[in-house]
């Protein structure tokens, strides 16, 4: 696709979308400025610097970005923050780094998005394809960005995990693949504490699927259902000020059970049932892609698993270490309770995300032995368990944390690191977390 050289696209966000957005749309005859209301990392202001990028960070020069044709914000930036309040009111075109990167692309496209289970699922079929010898590459939350692969590496396979946030600036952009793995609770202080809002986001990854496509999903989940039923009679409404309609999908369905895992005869290296739910999808996927049964199925049992998602850590004094920092949300902390058939201290806490925690208080009962929470602020965890009545310790440090189960558990227990919530009150990210989670437990005797 050709571009006029007179065209402006203005970056909102320096990480590794934004950089890659902004070395592409330079690439093909866009007028790019990248702006950081925070500071950008060494290595990508050294990107901008060898490519003749201007940029600022530690603010935003309105004047600039609201003269630009087109924005593409980063999927962390949400749409009552003041910059994009005045970018949609002036009617400027916001798009996502995925929605502008495979304008420029050919290859197919494997999406997958969920609640829960996204990453696994991504990393699983991205593994299997790479087994297959297929010219294959990772994106979207995980990965490099798909704009600077399409740019230097073009792959023939792209597979991308998409967050909601993705979803709500993507219009014109195709899977064709896509898998939703379910639709739980997450993210609803970003969209007024209103479920259906952050349906409509999710639904949003079969918005341009054709009958040629395929749409892989849990036929357990019932949002999915409901929706799938709306979508037979009229158009999904749009879910974010910055968000158009969604038009209606008309891809080819393949839905999962549960019993489909044993029925198929099939074995997965990770633990859980949850998992055998990724499994099902990332199998569904790869057979759509014509990869052969054999490679699959042995994929499927040396899969080495996701880092900081049910990762074992290490056995100390007869106790198991799991770093599980990826549960960002209540429903991931239930199925990370179900898979674990030791007793049980917690970590839980953060950044509160309007978590409903009353879901979690029988399996808590049941399976656990004590509870730490971790957090800046932990008066809504007091609050939703206290009342268990179950050993409770109030930290605010990893370290802290680590300490008090290091006390708390028994030879044949399992501390499980599980917050529900999201990491950015003590830490930079969940990947932070979990790092500083291992680090920890490396240094008890």
């Amino acid at each position: 696709m050709s571009t006029p050289t007179n065209k402006k696209i203005v970056i909102l966000g320096g990480g590794e979308s934004g950089i890659g957005t902004a070395l592409l749309a330079q690439n093909k005859g866009y007028t790019v400025f990248l702006s950081d209301f925070g500071i950008i990392k060494e290595h990508y202001k050294a990107l901008l610097l060898e490519h003749d990028i201007p940029f600022e960070d530690g603010g935003h020069t309105e004047s600039l970005i609201l003269d630009s044709d087109e924005v593409m914000k980063s999927p962390g930036i949400s749409d009552d923050t003041p910059i994009v309040v005045k970018i949609i009111e002036k009617g400027i075109t916001i798009v996502s780094e995925i929605e502008f990167a495979a304008r420029y692309s050919d290859a197919k496209m494997i999406c997958i998005s969920g609640s829960n289970g996204k990453t696994t699922t991504t990393s699983l079929i991205y593994y299997i394809l790479q087994q297959a010898r297929l010219n294959v590459g990772l994106a979207g939350n995980i990965g490099r960005s798909l704009a600077l692969q399409i740019l230097e590496n073009p792959k023939d396979y792209y597979v991308i995990e998409l967050s909601s946030f993705q979803l709500d600036n993507m219009y014109d952009f195709r899977a064709h693949i896509a898998v939703l793995m379910n639709i739980t609770p997450d993210h609803l202080d970003r969209y007024d504490f209103t479920m259906q809002r952050y349906v409509d986001s999710k639904m949003r990854i079969i918005q341009n699927q054709t009958p040629v496509d395929t749409f892989i999903y849990w036929a357990g989940d019932e949002h999915i259902a409901a929706e799938l039923e709306k979508r037979a009679h009229t158009q999904a409404s749009a879910t974010t000020p910055s968000s158009q309609p969604a038009r209606e999908g008309h891809p080819t369905l393949c839905p999962f059970c549960d019993s489909d895992f044993e029925q198929l005869g099939l074995s997965f290296s990770q633990i859980g049932n949850h998992n055998k739910r990724n499994a099902m999808a990332a199998y569904l996927a790869a057979k759509s892609l014509g990869v052969e049964e054999t490679i699959i199925r042995q994929s499927l049992n040396t899969f080495p698993g996701v880092e900081h998602r049910l990762e074992r850590v290490a056995e100390k004094g007869g106790v198991t270490y799991i770093n599980d920092s990826k549960a960002t949300n209540v429903d991931a902390c239930f199925v990370a309770l179900q898979a674990v058939d030791t007793p049980i201290v917690l970590i839980v806490g953060g950044k509160d995300k309007g978590n409903d925690y009353s879901v979690l208080h029988d399996i808590i009962r049941r399976k656990c032995r004590a509870l730490v929470y971790l957090g800046a602020d932990n008066q809504k965890l007091h609050d939703s368990f206290d009342h268990l009545g179950l050993p409770i310790a109030d930290t605010h440090s990893m370290k802290d944390a680590v300490a008090a189960c290091h006390q708390l558990a028994h030879a044949g227990d399992t501390v499980l690191l599980s917050p529900c919530c999201a990491s950015f009150d003590l830490f930079r990210n969940m990947e932070d977390r979990g790092e500083q989670f291992k680090l920890q437990i490396h240094a008890l005797p």
